[in-house]
């Protein structure tokens, strides 16, 4: 539907990994404020809506007191220091997550202008599953996907073959 109009290829991967999971339509709780690729989940027919920025280490109370069918937490996990806690709280029995890989060659992102804007976490994907595990969910499908850059040098080539995203879609134990 959208072939070829995407921005990034993390957004073409997680729209179809989504369709695939959670037909539309369906309500969903995105994790993280309202961003570009919401757009694309209403445009396919979800109804979503955001939490509103608070801090999800300290205040799940967005979760706990939310009636959607499913949660979505694109790209999050890592900016948490206690991930666990939110996934613990989700009331929703359906969860669709995603999260950029630690990459043995490359540090963990960190913004130097925006406090907020750094991984606390860099997962890899064993580390990822533990983690929703011991929250209470049971991981249905998975998928990887390279983000290549066009840059020269060593670490763009190896982003060519190197897993840079991990999408779960999880079901409530």
């Amino acid at each position: 539907m959208y072939e070829g109009t995407f921005p990034h290829k993390r957004y073409k991967e997680t729209l179809e990994f989504l369709r695939k999971h959670i037909p539309s339509p369906a309500s969903i709780l995105d994790l993280g404020v309202r961003n570009p690729f919401v757009d694309f989940m209403e445009k396919e027919g979800y109804t979503v809506t955001n939490t509103t920025g608070e801090d999800l280490d300290v205040d799940t109370t967005a979760v706990k007191n939310n009636n959607d069918e499913v949660v979505t937490a694109f790209e999050i996990c890592e900016h948490l220091i206690a991930p666990y806690n939110v996934l613990r709280d989700i009331k929703a029995n359906k969860l669709v997550a995603s999260i950029p890989l630690r990459l043995w060659f490359s540090p963990a992102y960190r913004s130097k202008t925006d406090p907020w804007d750094r991984h606390y976490h860099e997962f890899e994907d064993w580390q990822f599953d533990w983690l929703l595990e011991k929250s209470g969910w049971e991981i249905k499908a998975r998928k990887k996907w390279t983000h290549p850059v066009r840059k020269l040098g060593l670490r763009p080539v190896l982003r060519y073959f190197t897993p840079r995203y991990y999408i779960i879609y999880a079901e409530r134990k």
